[in-house]
């Protein structure tokens, strides 16, 4: 298994494009099976409808839709002052605080669809009470794709109280035996 940094080491700088570029390394032209959380689960979902070599993908509360749900999220006002600014402070859930982040992410996103068409098996957990992607952007799209599994969570967008049930799912959906995860604290 392999944990890139998806941010490059900079996460001011982000875009879209450079995280698809660290994805493209870490696969390094070999099947890969790829996991990957609210954007990091757009990604994932970006890049296996590029590549061949994902073979299943597991997104939990992905953000699809993401380029253009810029405009759900910040009031006409704040983009611009964005804009201008080049930089404004985001919730980072790794660190848990505000991290400033360029205007470049917004403008490179453009370039991207909403809804990835792949066409690999996929598993996507999400939260019934999450408020940062909404779950009805899951059902919605997994509605529409046979390929794809939703399983909704009595949880918010972390799905950190549920990692039992997810853990079962991702054996189950791998077809593999795994080891009752151990608790953590």
């Amino acid at each position: 298994m392999e944990i890139p940094e998806l941010d490059g080491g900079d996460f001011t700088g982000l875009t879209i494009t450079g995280q698809l570029e660290v994805v493209e390394r870490a696969v390094a032209r070999r099947p890969a099976i790829l996991m990957g959380s609210s954007l990091g689960g757009y990604l994932a979902a970006l890049f296996a409808s590029r590549c061949a070599l994902v073979e299943k993908l597991i997104l939990m509360a992905p953000a699809l839709r993401f380029p253009s749900r810029w405009q759900e999220r910040y009031p006409a006002d704040e983009m611009e002052e964005w804009r201008r600014k080049g930089v404004w402070p985001i919730y980072h859930f790794g660190t848990r605080g505000l991290r400033p982040i360029g205007y470049q992410l917004v403008e490179d996103s453009r370039a991207y669809e909403d809804e990835p068409e792949f066409s690999q098996p996929a598993l996507i957990f999400h939260g019934m009470h999450d408020d940062v992607v909404p779950v009805e952007i899951s059902r919605q799209y997994a509605a529409r794709r046979p390929n794809v599994t939703l399983r909704l969570l009595d949880s918010d967008h972390e799905l950190t109280d549920v990692l039992e049930p997810m853990w079962s799912g991702v054996c189950q959906f791998l077809d593999i035996e795994c080891a009752r995860p151990v608790p953590q604290g």
